[in-house]
């Protein structure tokens, strides 16, 4: 028990922070440098604006991924990060559930790295210990 005590600590606190600042931080610059990854996939979503919107979100995904990156100022960078992946999920995963061919189960699969990504922002939000440099 002392090992899964110790290894729930800042060092397990690192790696989730890094995963999720690495993933949010490729995922705004190729909001930039991939038009399927940013304006068309945010038009194909229904978007208004979506070149501002695309742009908007990917701007905040690089920075707060950056700084998810280097462990400053963890828990004020996880809360734009929250904002955009729930809305992800509101409103890529949701709809799912009413198209034809897909419902439930293929929503579920297809949600299961927001949902990931959501669980670590949360914890990282709410960890005592989240690899933050800044205390």
């Amino acid at each position: 028990m002392t090992f899964l005590a110790k290894s729930a600590g800042g060092r397990g606190a690192i790696l989730i922070r890094v995963a999720v600042g690495l993933i949010f931080f490729t995922q705004g610059i190729l909001k930039y440098t991939d038009a399927h990854m940013g304006v068309e996939r945010f038009t194909r979503i229904g978007f208004p604006h979506p070149a501002f919107a695309a742009h908007f979100v990917g701007a905040f995904e690089i920075v707060c991924g950056l700084l998810l990156l280097l462990g400053a100022y963890v828990r004020i960078a996880a809360v734009p990060l929250l904002v955009i992946i729930s809305t992800a999920i509101v409103s890529t995963k949701i709809p799912e559930l009413t198209h034809a061919g897909q419902g439930f189960w293929y929503m579920v699969s297809d949600a299961r790295t927001d949902f990931a990504m959501l669980m670590c922002i949360l914890f990282l939000l709410i960890s005592p210990s989240n690899g933050n440099t800044n205390r």
